[in-house]
């Protein structure tokens, strides 16, 4: 199982990061097709011990993939089948956009982190829509009504359309997708959208939830859990301030968090980070500031709501202090970069023995 890492090393780390990114998605969906995703799958899966629940959907492990690895919905199946409990998919923008100018995704391998500026580079929500259709419709093939592996999707704002037209430009993408979305999260944190963090604001952010809201429910013609995903480098009292509002507003969850802007604490070379340019930092430096947020939001909403943990989890040990901190479930990314196709295997595993030990 720890055969990945040499692998990596060998072949992937030398190369342009999109491109390993594109050619080891490509793997995994390819393996699905075969006999070997049926072993994988049944090699892979979650034990029934470790099923949770949040937002009143069922998820088979409380661990599972956090927005950026399948940005267009064309993997869920090869995805699930690794043993994520749960797949975000995303961000999809109201209109299909190509992203930032390549190169954009940048490995600090001594940091065992990552820095994008991708720029919601997906094929818009009207083209990803009819995917995730289709792959609800093989989920509950593969899974029936128990167990099946829980689909999010993540929405956020055409970089094109104006600030003062980004709640139209979010109902396109709620109106279309949230059919076919176990949740949805409204991203207004990513730094690779010019302007988009200023929708944080609680005052920008109240009109977008409420109306993403309604939306939503009024196409899917049910409820769908709604949640919003925030920045690591909100001040403290931004964190209370969007808690607050999250209570206001009845919503279902907050995903804490997104990547950072900051570049502190990292072990590679400054003038390296330096070459990088400018983007999202994700990975294990963001471990410590993800967790504190995650502390926060829990003091401040209590337990009205569900908050989903994300940054820096490499480790069954991380997951475990993040649910210990108050998440209600955990998602990873980078890690998954470094440790391959295993590493929700290897999460799952280890959150069983510590239950188990727990238990004893």
């Amino acid at each position: 199982m720890r055969i990945y890492p040499t692998f990596f090393r060998i072949v992937f780390s030398g190369m342009d990061a999109e491109r390993a990114h594109r050619i080891g998605f490509a793997l995994i969906r390819a393996a699905d097709r075969t006999p070997v995703g049926w072993a994988l799958r049944r090699f892979c899966a979650p034990h029934p011990a470790l099923a949770t629940s949040a937002f009143g959907v069922d998820f088979p492990s409380p661990f599972g993939l956090a927005a950026g690895f399948d940005k267009a919905g064309t993997g869920v199946l090869a995805l699930t089948a690794l043993g994520f409990g749960h797949v975000e998919i995303g961000t999809v923008t109201g209109q299909a956009q190509p992203g930032n100018p390549r190169p954009r995704l940048f490995r600090l391998v001594e940091d065992r982190a990552v820095i994008n500026r991708m720029g919601f580079n997906n094929d818009g929500a009207a083209a990803v829509a009819p995917r995730l259709e289709s792959a609800r419709l093989g989920l509950a093939k593969r899974y029936g009504s128990r167990g099946r592996p829980v689909v999010g999707v993540n929405i956020g704002k055409t970089k094109k359309v104006d600030l003062t037209d980004a709640i139209g430009d979010y109902l396109v993408s709620a109106e279309r997708l949230a059919p076919t979305a176990d949740y949805l999260v409204v991203n207004v944190s990513s730094p690779n959208t010019p302007g988009l963090r200023l929708l944080q604001s609680v005052e920008s952010l109240r009109p977008l939830l409420e109306a993403v809201r309604r939306t939503a429910d009024a196409a899917a013609g049910r409820h769908v859990p709604l949640l919003v995903k925030i920045a690591p480098d909100l001040m403290d009292q931004d964190i209370d301030d969007v808690g607050a509002l999250a209570l206001d507003l009845g919503l279902d969850g907050i995903v804490a968090t997104n990547t950072t802007i900051t570049r502190q604490n990292l072990r590679t070379d400054p003038s390296d980070v330096m070459a990088k340019g400018v983007g999202g930092l994700s990975g294990a430096p963001l471990k410590a500031r993800s967790l504190e947020v995650v502390k926060r939001l829990r003091a401040a909403v209590g337990d009205e709501l569900a908050i989903i943990a994300v940054g820096g989890v490499e480790t069954p040990e991380d997951v475990l202090e993040r649910l210990d901190a108050g998440a209600t479930l955990v998602q990873g990314y980078t890690a998954f970069l470094y440790e391959g196709p295993f590493w929700s295997r290897r999460i799952n595993r280890g959150l069983l023995r510590a239950r188990r030990t727990a238990a004893a």
